[in-house]
């Protein structure tokens, strides 16, 4: 018995016929039916109920078959690991990002690394920290970007920094807080705050500055150009990285709201972000490709906000 029979019988149990598994599988008929006789003499039983005009596998076939895919699928998955793991170009690349770096950081080195190695099929998810963390646990990606101040004592965790964002407040254009000289956070809360999963840092300086034990934002969602959209058809004040909502301000959508008292605390809005891998496991080459062509992006964009 070889996997090259087991494939085999998996195509007759889907063909039901002699005749178009042997075409599916690339052989003449009768080669195709030796092998299906020889799986049955391996086994000592019939697999197929050849008095069935659909070929439908015995009981003892329908056994083999629940194995035989779980064997061949385990050996696709186990080639797919190791090229992965050995090969630049081939295979497959997944992992993450927090929605702030989804919106230029990654497309631009997700666009870079893919003209290199066009053959590594690129699967990035855009979520919270939480939900990534917990992705990398499970070993569905392999790294993620976020803020690193939530990983950077945890030992199961490597982090490498990359740049800093700086954390704004913006609100559309005509809204009513724009008709006043001065701006004090009291005015803040006079809206609903539209943002992403907020970093327990950021949550209590809003609570501090409300002056409530906790404070939950009205909307929360992942997706910030939906956040720059209601931001921008509502009352509502969004909070994210300048990097994320530059266009629409540069096209007048939306304008930067400055607070004359948050001088002190506005280092709390800045997000620290970093590349977030499992301390410990050895990364692909398509993933070392993939950091590397995240940090010299980082390193460019840096120096163009400079």
């Amino acid at each position: 018995m070889d996997l090259r029979q087991l494939r085999y019988f998996i195509a007759l149990n889907e063909h039901r016929s002699f005749v178009r598994a042997a075409e599916a599988m690339g052989i003449t008929q009768p080669a195709f039916s030796r092998s299906i006789q020889g799986l049955e003499q391996e086994f000592g039983c019939v697999l197929v109920d050849r008095g069935h005009k659909d070929l439908r596998p015995t009981p003892e076939g329908q056994v083999v078959l629940q194995h035989a895919l779980s064997l061949v699928q385990g050996a696709a998955l186990l080639t797919s690991q190791v090229t992965q793991m050995t090969k630049l170009d081939a295979g497959e690349l997944r992992f993450g990002c927090g929605p702030g770096a989804a919106v230029a950081l990654v497309p631009t080195a997700v666009a870079q690394f893919i003209s290199a190695h066009p053959n590594v099929r690129t699967r990035f998810a855009v979520d919270n920290w939480e939900n990534l963390s917990r992705s990398l646990g499970r070993e569905d990606i392999e790294f993620f970007i976020a803020d690193g101040r939530h990983f950077d004592a945890d030992p199961n965790y490597q982090t490498r920094a990359l740049s800093p964002r700086r954390g704004v407040f913006f609100c559309r254009a005509g809204h009513p807080l724009l008709a006043k000289e001065s701006l004090s956070t009291n005015d803040l809360f006079d809206y609903p705050l539209a943002t992403t999963l907020m970093a327990p840092g950021v949550r209590k300086l809003l609570a501090n500055l409300s002056g409530r034990t906790d404070f939950s934002p009205a909307i929360e969602t992942e997706c910030f150009a939906a956040l720059v959209k209601i931001v921008g058809q509502s009352q509502a004040i969004g909070v994210g990285s300048a990097e994320a909502f530059s266009e629409a301000a540069a096209g007048g959508a939306l304008v930067q709201l400055h607070w004359r008292n948050l001088a002190p605390n506005i280092d709390s809005l800045q997000s620290r972000c970093a590349i977030v891998s499992r301390a410990g496991y050895r990364l692909s080459p398509a993933a070392r490709a993939m950091i590397d062509t995240l940090l010299a992006v980082d390193g460019g964009q840096e120096r163009a906000r400079a």
